[in-house]
């Protein structure tokens, strides 16, 4: 069972950046998705950014393109989610996840979740 670890949440004020950390507990470069989502208060699980090894791509949601930049480190077997001009609607507990398998719209793996809070 593969374990995810985010860390690198807080609180910050509009306009400030984050960096959120995925550590996880096998090799980075066997996971051919890793994702990040968020969850606000009241409001369903949403994609935030993902990161595909098989073409090297990265894909984003309209609402932080140009904003948030997801970049993987084999070596530390973490992904990251950089994170700036932070909006108080980014406020949510950020999740990491990650799969195996390409072609599949699921995520078998989950972190716990680090909070993010944006002030205004």
């Amino acid at each position: 069972q593969v374990q995810l670890v985010e860390s690198g949440g807080g609180l910050v004020q509009a306009g400030g950046s984050l960096r959120l950390s995925c550590a996880a507990s096998e090799p980075t470069f066997s996971m051919q998705r890793m994702g990040w989502f968020r969850q606000a208060p009241g409001k369903e699980r949403e994609f935030v950014a993902a990161s595909r090894r098989s073409i090297g791509r990265t894909s984003y949601a309209d609402s932080v393109k140009g904003r948030f930049t997801i970049s993987r480190d084999n070596a530390k077997n973490t992904v990251y989610l950089q994170m700036n001009s932070l909006k108080p609607e980014d406020t949510a507990v950020y999740y990491c996840a990650a799969d195996k398998r390409d072609l599949t719209t699921t995520y078998a793996y989950w972190g716990r979740g680090t909070q993010v809070t944006v002030s205004s």
